[in-house]
């Protein structure tokens, strides 16, 4: 199956075009930032809407607190800093007074994994994904492309309660339909198969796309789903397409433990135990480089996906 590109551009992009929108036909949306508002794409937020819109400098923590203050009265804060900034700094704030207390905040976080590049480990956050979808009543989104990206952040804003919704720099292919609609915990099987299942969330859904064209051309047949929720996860979704190929890969960036593979690995386990194997970021922290150059190096690129769908069939009874 051919997947049209329809351009290319950031994940980030989306978010600050779906904020805009957000802007114009809700008026209980506020928005908060740490200091990166042109990295976040907030620009366009704060020039129209600038009464609603809250610069908090660099007090992440802070942030969260008022955000969670702000839903009191009805509105709908959603927070802009780096993934790193927006879970590792401020987890107690997030767990007690956005969590545990079931706010309607939505964490909204750029720059996420290993594509964030040049600004290297100590901004690469790989832990985020596990970290948010451990706690309790939190739903965690990571979309694939800018089109997504951008119908994630408008659906979030009708979603009752507490959302980490993570994206990234790099620029990458659009494949996702401007009209599509987006439904939060319910997976879009991109392409249907019968030989293996790849599951595969945000940057990576494109590498998945990469790999299933090649294995295509090996004459294996390809079922290729875009989890893009992580937290509610669509179990039928996993099942369904388990139940015809046998076996499974994920395919996501971020640490082994913890993110979207394991939950998958969770489902199978207790429903449906057959061979899987992970694509991911193997208990490393990352360095400095290019996104392309360090998804080769940490094992996170269309050749992994193919190695790893290739070892899955083989391991196939």
């Amino acid at each position: 199956m051919e997947f049209e590109i329809l351009g290319n551009k950031d994940t980030r992009s989306g978010f600050g075009e779906g904020l805009a929108e957000l802007g114009r036909t809700n008026e209980n949306v506020v928005a908060l930032c740490a200091d990166l508002i042109g990295s976040l794409k907030m620009d366009e937020f704060k020039k129209e809407n600038p009464e609603r819109f809250f610069q908090v400098g660099i007090a992440e923590a802070n942030m969260m607190g008022m955000a969670a203050g702000m839903t009191i009265g009805g509105k709908i804060p959603f927070t802009g800093t780096f993934a790193n900034f927006s879970t590792g700094r401020v987890y107690d704030q997030i767990r007690q007074s956005i969590a545990y207390s079931q706010k309607n905040v939505k964490i909204c976080a750029s720059h996420a994994g290993l594509t964030l590049g040049e600004d290297g480990a100590t901004h690469q956050i790989l832990e985020d994904i596990g970290m948010m979808k451990m706690l309790p009543n939190m739903t965690v989104i990571v979309p694939a492309d800018f089109n997504q990206t951008k119908q994630a952040t408008i659906a979030i804003a009708e979603h009752q309660g507490p959302v980490y919704l993570r994206f990234g720099r790099p620029v990458m292919p659009i494949f996702v339909k401007e009209d599509a609609k987006f439904v939060i915990g319910k997976a879009d099987v991109l392409q249907e198969g019968t030989d293996v299942t790849i599951i595969a969330c945000g940057h990576l859904v494109w590498k998945a796309i990469e790999a299933a064209k090649v294995l295509a051309e090996k004459g294996i047949s390809v079922e290729l789903i875009n989890m893009h929720t992580i937290k509610p996860l669509d179990e039928e979704a996993i099942l369904n397409s388990a139940r015809k190929t046998k076996c499974v890969v994920t395919a996501e960036e971020h640490m082994m433990n913890g993110g979207l593979g394991d939950s998958v690995a969770q489902v199978l386990t207790r429903k449906l135990p057959i061979p899987q194997e992970f694509v991911a970021v193997n208990d490393s922290f990352g360095e400095s480089g290019t996104p392309m150059e360090l998804m080769t190096k940490y094992g996170i690129d269309s050749q992994n996906v193919i190695d790893a769908a290739l070892k899955a069939i083989a391991r196939k009874n």
